[in-house]
């Protein structure tokens, strides 16, 4: 029988905030402080804690073992066409990050051109973005280290292969584009500041920048920055012909923007208006004889694209291109002169060619049901690259003409399971509102429907983040062990437009956990579980989800999973980026959103001595996304809170940031822990 996990109760201060003449308590703020000694000695008995409690159970090595098996096989992304030659990521299987190589055609494997395993010891300097130079001999990169949001821009000279003295830094959710004749590269960046407080730093005041190559960043040229907005975050971009500058300014996750545009070769000339009101969002695709195709939400709350004419005195609006269509029109590229929409259909994808008139050509058939996860193509050639995935099918790169319907498989992973013994099912159900949620459900056929069956549901609802179907190596661990895995398309993604994101935040954020609620429900109702076998599971606003899911219905769940969560819901905007996560959430500073917000903050909503099902909080120590003392707060209340017996536990991973880039061991071990808890719990 398995030993109860250790409870310790943390030290609780005084400390209370009034918001709009309501008094709140806040005893763990001092789990806030990453660098106090105290939060550090909480941190490591917490994870003696957990690592005690784990270390119980013989299946971890079992699945840890088997996780590595199922985790060692190649993959490959779609291969970018470059003057000449092809560039792909390869990985054999177990290399902590992948590998760039350059391909004479694509019948080569290719030769190594870029190891990011040989930056650091364990795997946690990564490459999380690169753009090769017009000419193709160049390539910009950025480097992030123990999964920051914090990169660095480096150079390499694609001849020698060696790094040019080219390094610029501060730079934070940023694009690379490169300026004609491989002159330099435009970027974004903040203010330097002092190392040792980017987990305290609320990112204001940046700027766009040109790097020219041979130079200091000191020198670099500044192309935009607002002094009277800190709040605006410019990126700016190229397009395919280098003939014109596209300024895109944000100020928080929301989809819209300003949209400004100026020709190229006069970079300090002013700014043209597109778009300037922050209304709607305006997305440039490319440009064809100075005709700019942009998508929209303007009108369209399922998106559209319209052209505007471009001139060096101003644009002119010429129309919709690919007028609002049933189906989400998520993204769109222009490929040999043809405009490409990839639709999403019920929570799957479509893609779709027409002419630039808007004229309809055909659908790209795509192998079954599922996501296109990568996609590698040049304006002015017919030729293109679809990662494709679904649940049952492992990442696979297929090969198209823009003139044909059917393509052909370039690279398909050897995996060596037995999918034929799974299914995956898309289902409807009713949420508390009556609004019908789409579900997908995968496990083995001829699945007993008998309610004793273990169950993981995940969901995630905001930011239109679309849960569309993909493949990851771990699940099958689930999988055939008997596990159903279960995925809500719950309000608050893009699944079906702006309308369904906007009925999942602010004062609607409610119907993202009665969504999820429901989801639980019919699984329960429909005998593929009981109660004490589902498990929930969601990361980032996802593991708001879980805890609110948590704190809602205590009684509904037999595990969850909280993973790298926002959790205090009335402090979440003094930190990093909680800032422009603003317009999704609310702001308690707001006396208008204060009462929604305070409704169902996790934090607040922790009840003394109610039995909580047993539960896994997941953070990292580096996460300066999603910092980490949500998760350490929310451990301590809950710990201290819970009335029963469950194991409450918090599992601190170390250089692993919010979970980008993080390398292919820790995620081995993080699922050999996380499934261990969780077949631990509901197969008792």
């Amino acid at each position: 029988m398995a030993e109860l996990a250790k409870r310790r109760i943390a030290r609780k201060d005084r400390v209370f905030d009034c918001f709009h003449g309501t008094t709140v308590a806040d005893p763990y703020r001092w789990l806030e402080d990453d660098t106090a000694e105290d939060v550090k000695q909480w941190s490591k008995e917490q994870a003696e804690d957990f690592e005690t409690y784990i270390a119980q159970f013989p299946l971890k090595a079992e699945l840890h073992t088997r996780l590595t098996d199922l985790w060692n096989y190649a993959k490959c992304s779609a291969p970018e066409y470059v003057n000449g030659v092809y560039y792909a990521w390869r990985n054999d299987g177990l290399q902590n990050q992948s590998v760039l190589y350059r391909l004479k055609n694509l019948e080569d494997f290719g030769d190594v051109v870029l190891d990011p395993n040989t930056l650091s010891e364990d795997g946690t300097v990564a490459i999380m973005n690169s753009r090769f130079s017009p000419s193709g001999k160049y390539l910009a990169y950025t480097i992030t280290r123990s999964g920051s949001d914090w990169q660095e821009i480096n150079v390499m000279d694609m001849e020698t292969l060696q790094n040019t003295p080219d390094v610029v830094k501060w730079v934070k959710y940023s694009g690379l584009s490169w300026m004609p004749n491989d002159e330099g590269v435009i970027y974004t960046r903040y203010p330097a500041m002092d190392s040792s407080n980017v987990l305290e730093a609320n990112v204001l005041n940046a700027m766009a920048y040109l790097h020219k190559l041979g130079t200091l960043q000191d020198e670099d040229v500044l192309l935009y920055k607002n002094e009277a907005i800190p709040s605006d975050r410019p990126n700016i971009a190229t397009d395919f012909n280098k003939k014109w500058l596209f300024m895109d300014v944000t100020q928080d996750t929301l989809p819209r923007n300003q949209l400004y545009f100026k020709p190229i070769d006069d970079v300090h000339a002013s700014w043209l208006t597109i778009s300037d009101n922050y209304d709607y969002g305006y997305n440039i695709i490319g440009v064809v004889d100075d005709i700019a195709y942009i998508s929209t939400n303007k009108d369209a709350m399922r998106d559209k694209v319209i052209a505007y004419k471009l001139s060096a005195s101003g644009a002119e609006l010429l129309g919709d291109i690919v007028p609002e269509q049933e189906e989400t029109n998520e993204w769109q590229s222009i490929v040999g002169n043809k405009l490409v929409c990839c639709f999403l259909n019920h929570a799957v994808h479509a893609l779709k060619v027409y002419q630039l008139d808007g004229t309809f050509c055909h659908e790209i058939k795509l192998p079954a049901p599922g996501s296109v996860v990568g996609f590698a193509a040049k304006q002015n050639h017919d030729e293109f690259f679809v990662q494709f995935t679904s649940y049952l099918y492992p990442s696979s790169v297929l090969k198209y003409d823009i003139n044909i319907a059917e393509g052909t498989t370039w690279f398909a992973p050897d995996i060596g399971f037995d999918f034929d013994q799974y299914e995956t099912k898309q289902i409807f159900y009713a949420s508390k509102d009556g609004t019908q949620v789409p579900l997908f459900i995968t496990h083995k056929k001829g699945l007993a429907m008998d309610g004793k069956n273990p169950t993981l549901l995940y969901g995630y609802g905001g930011f239109t983040v679309s849960m569309t179907p993909s493949f990851t190596a771990h699940r099958l661990a689930w999988l055939e062990r008997g596990g159903v895995y279960a995925v809500a398309c719950i309000r608050g993604g893009s699944e079906y437009g702006e309308q369904w994101h906007q009925d999942g935040m602010l004062d609607k954020k409610q119907n993202c956990f009665d969504d999820f609620i429901a989801a639980g429900e019919y699984l329960i109702d429909q005998q593929y579980t009981h109660q004490e076998k589902l498990a929930i599971m969601g990361g980032s606003n996802g593991g708001l989800l879980t805890a609110a899911c948590l704190t809602q219905r205590p009684d509904l769940f037999g595990a969850v999973v909280v993973a790298v969560p926002v959790i205090d819901m009335l402090r979440y905007h003094l930190f990093t980026a909680g800032r422009f996560w603003i317009g999704e959430y609310g702001n308690a500073e707001n006396p208008e959103q204060f009462p929604f917000m305070y409704a169902y903050s996790p934090l607040h909503n922790v009840k003394m001595n109610t039995i909580y099902p047993p539960t896994i909080i997941m953070t990292a120590d580096t996460d300066d996304r999603v910092v980490p003392g949500h998760a350490r707060k929310f451990a301590a209340t809950l710990q201290s809170a819970d009335g029963g017996e469950n194991p409450i536990l918090i599992r601190i991973e170390k250089s692993a940031g919010h979970g980008h880039g993080k390398p292919v061991s820790k995620f081995i071990e993080e699922y050999s822990d996380l499934y261990t808890f969780l077949f631990s719990v509901l197969c008792k």
